[in-house]
């Protein structure tokens, strides 16, 4: 197998069943208690920021995005970004997240956010949020919140507890693009 033969599209609803079964694979049971799947039982992901690595025909990775709140901020959520063991380590969820980041800047989304590893997504262009600027619904490693800025000064509109944009109470204010 090389990488010519994977192939990247947006996420259809075709390829839930074989999503949540690679995200059964990569994070087992203990997904559901994670800070970032409570944010995502708030609402539904955005389909239109979320793609899938396809090899003969069988869905082998996927990112989604998930629209979120905090404070009057507002961003997407990067994950869960999970890719087949057999195609590890071969840049398919790089590839994944740059599309992801790439779709989000030309819809205006003015930041992503995640929970993940700095020595990973950092030359992807996340950085560490900091800390005691946001909180997550349940407990997370704070080294591992990490925001790809968009429009400048966004990141910093994100403050308090983080909840899917549809459960948002404090009313979003406007970031104009640079």
């Amino acid at each position: 197998m090389t990488l010519a033969d994977v192939t990247y599209m947006p996420e259809a609803p075709a390829h839930d069943l074989e999503i949540d079964e690679i995200n059964a694979e990569a994070f087992g049971p203990g997904r559901f208690t994670r800070a970032a799947y409570k944010i995502r039982e708030g609402g539904p992901h955005d389909r239109s920021l979320s793609f899938v690595a396809m090899h003969g025909g069988q869905v082998i990775a996927s990112v989604r995005m998930t629209p979120i709140a905090a404070g009057a901020g507002r961003a997407q959520m990067l994950g869960p970004l999970a890719v087949r063991p057999d195609f590890k380590n071969m840049g398919i969820g790089r590839k994944l997240v740059a599309m992801a980041l790439a779709a989000a800047e030309k819809s205006n989304e003015p930041a992503v956010i995640l929970v993940g590893d700095e020595p990973y997504y950092g030359p992807l262009g996340f950085v560490r949020i900091p800390r005691g600027q946001i909180e997550m619904p349940r407990p997370v490693d704070l080294n591992r919140l990490l925001a790809h800025e968009i429009v400048p000064g966004a990141v910093a509109e994100l403050t308090g507890e983080v909840c899917h944009a549809n459960l948002a109470k404090t009313p979003q204010r406007t970031t104009e693009p640079a």
